[in-house]
């Protein structure tokens, strides 16, 4: 049967409209005719409660494989210490947050770009920030001044297709105090 063919039916009035019963509106629709059975006759267009649901449904199934892991100090000084290019400390402080300090070898991009950030090409992106872009594969660990934005940066990031994502629980306010550093 032809996607425009239309079978002979009976002239009485049906619950669905004719065409909508023999005329297939895309390729992943089953052949032949559809059937009528428990249609009212009205289109089934979802709610605004069931496309709630929908979305919701969605991030349960982001969160629900979302395992960014914390740091401790513990954890982080010998990152600092011997840096490798596989691997990125960033700092999602805005600019004159970091102007009191940073950790050694991080390096700053500010959570107030970062979205739009990990869009940008390899190329945009180094030459706005001066650092090559991680790739998705790259272990990142994220820090701010307590945390919080960092734990928000690992989620952005996630949603990027970033994939071995760390918050450095306690992030710079931790790291003064171990270091003995003064956090303004």
């Amino acid at each position: 049967m032809s996607l425009r063919t239309i079978a002979a039916a009976p002239l009485h009035s049906q619950s669905v409209p004719l065409a909508a019963r023999y005329v297939r509106f895309n390729s992943s629709q089953a052949k032949g005719p559809v059937s009528s059975e428990g249609v009212t006759g009205e289109a089934a267009i979802p709610s605004e409660a069931d496309l709630k649901k929908q979305r919701l449904r969605a991030q349960d199934d982001l969160q629900r494989d979302w395992d960014a892991a914390e740091l401790s100090y513990e954890d982080v000084k010998p990152r600092t210490e011997q840096p490798t290019p596989d691997r990125y400390l960033i700092d999602v402080r805005e600019p004159d947050e970091v102007l009191q300090g940073s950790i050694p070898s991080a390096v700053n991009l500010p959570l107030s770009v970062l979205a739009s950030s990990l869009h940008l090409n390899p190329e945009t992106f180094k030459s706005r920030f001066g650092w090559e872009k991680p790739k998705t594969s790259q272990e990142i660990v994220f820090y701010c001044r307590s945390g919080k934005r960092a734990g928000t940066a690992c989620d952005i990031a996630k949603r990027n297709g970033y994939k071995t994502l760390y918050n450095y629980k306690g992030s710079w306010l931790d790291w003064t105090s171990r270091e003995g550093t003064k956090a303004s």
